[in-house]
This record gives structure tokens, C-alpha cells and sequence, in this order.
């Protein structure tokens, strides 16, 4: 398990809402903080390190536990 400062629940919610999601919440974070962000939608998987890429935020880690994908996202700015 890695450290997190807050967990964002996208469970349920489709491309692109768990992005717009991390998006807005990541905004609210510090610099160096960490969001973990829980999804079932798997276009998480392509979506959020293309995200991270393009906004300079880190993705530390992407899981997949079953349906169940976990990413772990470092505010850098």
C-alpha cells in the first residue's frame, strides 16, 4: 500500500469523469501530496498517465486488482 494524503472515488464513473475528477481534486493539493484514486472504468489505465504526462503530476503506481484500478498521483506543481 502506498501512502496517501486523500482518496478520490470514481467508482461507477466513465471516461472522462474520473479525469476531470483528479483533475479538480489534484487542484485543491499542495505540492508533494498524494492522491489516490480509485476506478472500474479501465480506460483509467490509458487515461491517467497520458493525464499526468501532459499536466507535469507524477503517476507513482497503477494497480489493477480485478475490476478495481488504484492510482497513486503525486502533485508536482
Amino acid at each position: 500500500m502506498i501512502p496517501s494524503n486523500d482518496t478520490l472515488d470514481t467508482l461507477g464513473l466513465f471516461c472522462p469523469l474520473p479525469i476531470i475528477l483528479t483533475s479538480k481534486k489534484i487542484k485543491e493539493m499542495q505540492a508533494g501530496e498524494v492522491l489516490e484514486v480509485l476506478s472500474d472504468d479501465i480506460g483509467i489505465k490509458k487515461d491517467m498517465p497520458i493525464w499526468c504526462r501532459d499536466t507535469g503530476n507524477e503517476l507513482i503506481h497503477l494497480s489493477e486488482e480485478g475490476t478495481l484500478f488504484k492510482c497513486y498521483v503525486r502533485k508536482n506543481k
